[in-house]
């Protein structure tokens, strides 16, 4: 397998950051640096993994981050509480049993066990409350990073089932204002599908065509795509990339007229992914 510093689509990944994969695409992050023997989670969907994953590296799990109220993300809380009693951190503006404390854009928390500290940022969209996390640069990496959810992903963005065009546009841009280095923790392995999208929407973007080949090749040989980093999806995400004029044609093309506005060209868009396949 190429070594991961080779691809130029995904950048190394930060050390103190492992994957625990669930069901069949969802990655839960894990947070974990040398010297200590705690770690923290973030949207355990499913306790089984993390609980193997702990005990494989003789840790207790002391904190859980959430981002959205979504079983597939919150699943694994109750069994985790009741084994570790960790502390729960989840989004104020949603109903997710066990949480202790309940954050806002603007709120950071400091985890003492990992050395890091996070900054809340509101990003509805994909449900109403929906927060993300960004790490201040920690564990000798000089990179921050944030962790999502489903409102980015590497190459697209989640799907509106709470919020509306406008509420994810600003989320969007709100991540897309970040430190370009960033990296970019989403929940789900979508990328190649994501990609593929991408290709349709601007298809003459180099960048998109050569980020789908790489991904595939990646995937081919067993690699994950995340993490991602902002410079990257700045570059290759059309949901970021909605002005653009590649993206704009392609959405005329669609629409029939020029869309009159960023905020319609995101919003044929996320209407044209709903349904492509």
């Amino acid at each position: 397998m190429q070594p991961e510093s080779a691809w130029r689509y995904a950048p190394q990944p930060h050390p103190c950051v492992e994957a625990i994969d669930a069901f069949e695409d969802n990655y839960i992050w894990s947070l974990h640096t040398p010297g200590s023997d705690s770690a923290v989670v973030v949207d355990p969907g499913d306790a089984a993994p993390v609980q193997r994953w702990l005990a494989a590296r003789a840790l207790r799990l002391a904190a859980i981050l959430l981002t959205h109220h979504h079983p597939d993300h919150v699943g694994g809380v109750r069994e985790l509480v009741e084994h570790w009693r960790p502390v729960v951190h989840g989004p104020a503006g949603e109903s997710i049993a066990g949480v202790d404390h309940r954050l806002s854009g603007g709120d950071t928390i400091t985890i003492a066990d990992t050395g890091a500290t996070l900054r809340v940022l509101d990003v509805p969209g994909h449900t109403r409350g929906h927060i993300a996390y960004v790490a201040r640069p920690f564990g000798g990496d000089p990179r921050p990073l944030l962790f999502c959810g489903d409102t980015l992903f590497a190459a697209g963005c989640g799907r509106l089932f709470e919020g509306t065009p406008a509420q994810m546009l600003d989320s969007l841009d709100r991540l897309a204002a970040l430190d370009p280095e960033t990296l970019v923790y989403c929940a789900h392995e979508y990328t190649l599908s994501n990609l593929r999208f991408a290709a349709a929407a601007e298809p003459d973007g180099e960048a998109v065509h050569a980020r789908l080949d790489e991904a595939h090749r990646m995937r081919t040989a067993g690699a994950r795509t995340v993490p991602s980093s902002i410079a990257i999806e700045l570059a290759t995400n059309p949901f970021l990339r909605a002005d653009a004029a590649g993206v704009l044609a392609a959405i005329a093309g669609r629409l029939g007229h020029a869309p009159v506005s960023r905020l319609d060209s995101f919003t044929a868009l996320r209407a044209w992914k709903d349904g492509f396949r």
